[in-house]
């Protein structure tokens, strides 16, 4: 009797003891997660969807405009981390089918699409390239995200008509959807600037590029 006594006792003992260790690393979480900042867990992400300009093609990676905005952005907005998910060769065609997956992945507060460039070098008709940014657009602002559109320009060399017809895209879709444009991302890259396929610009214009992106950014960071 007196073995199944202690026996019970101890039991007790143990399971007291138990809920108390319990108690007490549950108040212990609570108090770390009190203590670390709301960014922690709910990080302000700015998602880049765009094509080679914003993939760091044929430079490297910390060179990049892209790379260059995060610097900037830990220097004086450190609550916003920007996620690059552009692709080189992408056209508005795969980034509609992929923006649907970006967004629930990364959960962005604002989205940067720099996106028709690749449309525009192939010819693909005007409607197409823009019901392709006016979904995107749509996608975005549907989960939340604010959308800073960045416009692109083609060569002469592709005729005045459709040259113009392209231009004239990007500030349409800006207005109808009443989102900022930055009119022409390479605006101010010289034309030594430039890798020798003459459309990537090198490592020493990004820099030019991503104060570019950030002067129209920057009212979006609120």
């Amino acid at each position: 009797m007196a073995s199944s006594f202690t026996s019970n006792l101890r039991s007790k003992v143990y399971r007291s003891m138990s809920g108390v260790a319990t108690t007490t690393l549950k108040l212990a979480l609570l108090f770390v997660a009190l203590a670390l900042p709301c960014s922690a867990f709910a990080a302000k992400n700015i998602l880049v969807f765009g094509d080679s300009l914003s993939a760091s093609y044929g430079i490297a990676i910390e060179k990049s405009w892209v790379h260059l905005l995060q610097q900037e952005l830990q220097r004086t907005q450190s609550d916003f981390t920007v996620v690059n998910a552009s692709i080189s060769g992408e056209t508005t065609t795969g980034g509609r089918q992929r923006i649907a997956k970006a967004l629930q992945q990364f959960k962005p507060k604002i989205v940067v699409v720099e996106l028709g460039a690749n449309d525009g070098l192939r010819g693909a008709p005007i409607k197409d390239i823009e019901t392709n940014l006016n979904d995107i657009i749509d996608r975005s602002h549907k989960s939340g995200a604010k959308v800073l559109l960045v416009g692109m320009k083609l060569p002469p060399n592709y005729g005045e008509a459709y040259v113009t017809q392209f231009d004239n895209i990007f500030p349409r879709v800006a207005k109808k959807h009443g989102i900022l444009l930055l009119p022409f991302l390479l605006e101010g890259v010289k034309a030594d600037q430039f890798q020798a396929d003459n459309l990537h610009p090198v490592a020493e214009a990004q820099q030019h590029i991503m104060l570019n992106v950030l002067q129209e950014l920057k009212h979006l960071l609120h």
